[in-house]
């Protein structure tokens, strides 16, 4: 008995310890990546709709149904008998019909369902664009918020420390209270704004969670390669480059494009349509023709004399005249992204290396000089303080700094289409 309760008791630890490690996920940004390309709801549903436009050439390839009708005598009152077929006393006629497209309408309905297609990639493709880049931005947030939640908690542990030791000192009358009451709102100023950031680096994990299929309850811990989006220097990435990179791979401009040839195929096949289709019919009648088993041949053709398509073929006009006004949109509101982006990246490299690489370890190992003559009474407390809180603003500003940097980099990715700085 004691031995199955041993073998019991080891199953459910190992138990808690398997779920323990599905509540928690240590990922980072190509892990990522790759699930959010193969996971993400949005990018699913998105590539539905390819297969719908697709679907929608296999509409337009195949002809029309033939068509067949048949009449047969009801009821005979000679003989007092109903649906009567026979030669003598019967009748019924029948007749078969297919329609016939003229002006290539078949041919300018498929071209005009393969843009379809092309318009659909490019949409999936800019949503791609789009999450990628949303998703990208948000780790790079996520990350550097949980770098500066760690400088909060390492102070506010420092500050409860001091706080201890001021409390005891208070009651052996060796310091005055408002030197205690400085370091309690201290810590509550502390508390607050590590709350707000928990609440906001939640908020990230959430959209991560969201884009990239994980449970909602796990855990996430983000890693980040220090070189990552690093490879090339903004400064030696001519902006014209930037530009016919972003004309060549941005997909809402190929989108802009596609929907101009999507409007001039539509124009071709609503001046197709205003010429009328042929319908060629077989008949056979057994007694209601003369001569009597007759079989005739049938054509009917519609007289194009008021509907001549005038109005559809008006609005794909404008339609052409729409997606042209819409790609002129398009290149002004590329160049002015591309142009604004890249000054904004320029900006921020420019302020990233005016800060010395030694500041962080130098601003380090002044704090520690500075406890050291705390403890020795050579600054006061408010001197300490201040020091305390000199060192927070500049490692959340350093952290600031650091994701901009990646940011802005991230965002030419973006307003380029492409992949320049990985």
């Amino acid at each position: 008995m004691k031995t199955i309760r041993l073998l019991f008791a080891l199953l459910l630890l190992s138990a808690m310890a398997v779920k323990a490690q599905t509540d928690s996920l240590k990922i980072d940004l190509t892990q990522a990546e790759r699930l959010f390309l193969t996971k993400n709801y949005q990018l699913l549903a998105a590539n539905y709709q390819i297969s719908q436009a697709q679907a929608e050439i296999i509409t337009a390839k195949l002809f029309d149904n033939p068509e067949l009708s048949y009449e047969n005598l009801f009821y005979n009152h000679e003989t007092k008998r109903f649906f009567e077929t026979s030669f003598a006393t019967g009748q019924y006629n029948a007749q078969i019909s297919q329609l016939i497209k003229l002006a290539g309408k078949r041919k300018k309905n498929i071209a005009l369902a393969e843009t379809g297609v092309k318009m659909a990639t490019h949409e999936y493709a800019d949503l791609l664009r789009n999450l990628r880049f949303q998703l990208r931005n948000t780790f790079y947030k996520a990350y550097y918020s949980s770098q500066s939640i760690q400088v909060y908690r390492q102070e506010i542990t420092s500050s409860e420390q001091l706080l201890n030791i001021y409390q005891q000192q208070f009651k052996m009358g060796n310091v005055a209270s408002k030197d205690v009451i400085r370091i309690q709102s201290l810590l509550i100023n502390l508390k607050s704004e590590l709350n707000s950031l928990l609440n906001e680096l939640e908020d990230n994990y959430k959209d991560i969670k969201l884009m990239c299929g994980i449970e909602a309850n796990t855990k996430l811990y983000l890693s980040l390669n220090p070189n990552q989006g690093l490879g090339n220097e903004v400064q030696k990435t001519p902006y014209v480059n930037l530009l016919d990179s972003a004309k060549a791979n941005r997909s809402d401009y190929q989108l802009a494009k596609t929907g101009l040839s999507y409007n001039e195929a539509n124009l071709k096949l609503q001046k197709a349509m205003a010429i009328p289709d042929v319908e060629l019919s077989l008949s056979y009648d057994l007694k209601g023709n003369y001569p009597e088993k007759y079989t005739g041949i049938g054509i009917r053709v519609p007289i194009p004399l008021f509907n001549r398509n005038q109005g559809e073929i008006k609005k794909a006009k404008i339609g052409i005249e729409a997606a042209s006004t819409h790609i002129q949109m398009q290149e002004a509101l590329l160049a002015n992204e591309v142009y604004n982006s890249y000054q904004t990246a320029l900006r921020s490299e420019q302020q990233y290396k005016s800060i010395d690489p030694q500041f962080s370890n130098s601003f380090d190992q002044l704090m520690v000089g500075v406890n050291k003559n705390f403890r020795e009474r050579n600054i006061s407390l408010i001197e300490f303080l201040d020091f305390y809180q000199s060192y927070k603003e500049s490692t959340l500003q350093l952290n600031q700094l650091k994701f901009e940097r990646l940011s802005n980099r991230e965002e030419i990715n973006y307003v380029t289409g492409s992949n320049i700085f990985n």
